[in-house]
């Protein structure tokens, strides 16, 4: 028997920082979660799937358009062919939406309970699958601990959307510990949240699927669902399947050999080509990043949107969605010598130093561009300001281009 475990849908999300310029495949990105969801359906089928478990975040919030929900129905609704039962729960993007409070599912389709840990047990599978739902999108509470005991003589399922004990970059929502969830009894724990894939072996496998798609270039690699294998109600296998329709990549280029403008171009291209190869014949979005001291560091300072230009038209040929390009290359010339010009450009060059060198300061100057801005979602404005770092560094690249110029024009 197979059963499919897929969690952090985020229907409709959009895919974030992809820059719409000429000849890029806007049209072929956008629906990508869509599509996404529309294979994890066709796999439910390759599989011959008796079982599909949803972990949470189906929606990316609190739509208004019905039309995210009728599509996630249209598409569940296939499996009824399969007779393929659907057991899902809400997590804390979809914890208060209102289109699935008052829109029916497909009759195989079931929602635990959001008030109470639920047992849905799955008597011709020899199932037992039990969760509870967010009712609340900040949820803090353990609700773990409050889950039943396994069910003797059933392939016993706990389906959480948690962040365990923490990871990184994903708030600590529904926090428990892996013994606590090994203290149930039960066979396999279907997790949600965290969306890099990742399985934690002890007594029963922890599992997070990761989500079906990439959404930014922080969610790289291969996305998808995890397929597990059961043989006279035990089981024997699990495995990951790509559902995703665009790969996100970051692709590191080592700039040590530069001598100049066209090596950077060359070497960029070359990469891009090999990680268009690697992606499975998905859309590739990818950010390029230059690193290493390198003769070449203040033409490419100096000439960055020549060669944002030329990358770009590279990456259409490659096939590719280039999102950002990145210079952390190093020159010849130490900072030490640019912080001590006396102009203006060196004065705020020498002040982003400071800050970079300094990360409380740089914590207090991302507080106080975030108070302003208090009546947004936290949780957004996180994601967004994520890269803080990056975003000051590259403002001083900027800089340093600037004050590069004149050297590089020689």
């Amino acid at each position: 028997m197979k059963i499919v475990h897929a969690a952090d849908l985020h229907l409709d999300s959009p895919l974030r920082g992809l820059p719409a310029y000429e000849g890029a495949p806007v049209a072929e990105v956008r629906g990508a979660t869509r599509r996404a969801l529309v294979s994890l359906i066709d796999l439910c089928f390759e599989q011959e799937a008796s079982l599909l478990l949803l972990a949470g975040d189906l929606y990316d919030g609190d739509f208004k358009d019905y039309s995210t929900a009728l599509f996630l129905v249209e598409q569940l609704s296939r499996l009824a062919d399969l007779g393929c039962r659907v057991v899902w729960l809400r997590g804390n993007h979809d914890a208060q939406s209102q289109i699935t409070r008052h829109l029916r599912l497909p009759e195989l389709s079931h929602e635990l309970s959001t008030n109470e840990p639920e047992t849905k047990v799955l008597e011709q599978l020899g199932v037992a699958v039990h969760g509870q739902g967010y009712v609340t999108r900040d949820l803090r509470e353990n609700l773990a601990l409050r889950y039943p005991q396994a069910h003797a003589g059933l392939f016993n399922i706990g389906l959480l959307h948690t962040a365990l004990d923490g990871r990184q970059g994903h708030a600590l929502y529904a926090p428990c510990s892996a013994s606590e969830l090994w203290a149930r009894g039960y066979d396999y724990w279907a997790l949600g949240h965290v969306h890099a894939r990742e399985v934690i072996e002890g007594a029963a496998p922890l599992v997070f699927p990761g989500n079906l798609q990439g959404r930014h270039v922080k969610e790289t690699g291969p996305k998808g669902a995890t397929v597990l294998t059961l043989e006279n109600g035990r089981l024997s296998a699990l495995e990951h399947h790509s559902v995703d329709v665009v790969r996100w990549a970051e692709l590191e280029v080592d700039a040590r050999a530069f001598v100049g403008f066209g090596d950077a171009v060359d070497a960029a291209s070359r990469a891009l080509d090999d990680a268009k190869n690697g992606a499975d014949g998905r859309i590739l979005a990818c950010r390029i990043r230059f690193l290493g001291r390198t003769r070449a560091h203040a033409e490419l300072g100096a000439r960055q949107e020549e060669l944002l230009a030329e990358l770009r038209r590279s990456s259409i040929e490659s096939g590719a969605y280039l999102e950002r390009v990145q210079h952390k290359t190093e020159g010849e010339l130490l900072l030490e010598t640019l912080a001590a010009r006396g102009d203006a450009l060196a004065g705020l060059f020498q002040r982003t130093q400071q800050l970079l060198d300094d990360g409380e300061a740089l914590e207090a100057l991302k507080s106080a561009l975030l108070e302003p801005l208090g009546s947004l979602s936290t949780e957004l404005l996180r994601e967004e300001l994520a890269d803080f770092r990056e975003l000051v560094e590259e403002a001083q690249q900027l800089l340093e281009g600037r004050l590069l110029e004149p050297e590089a024009a020689d």
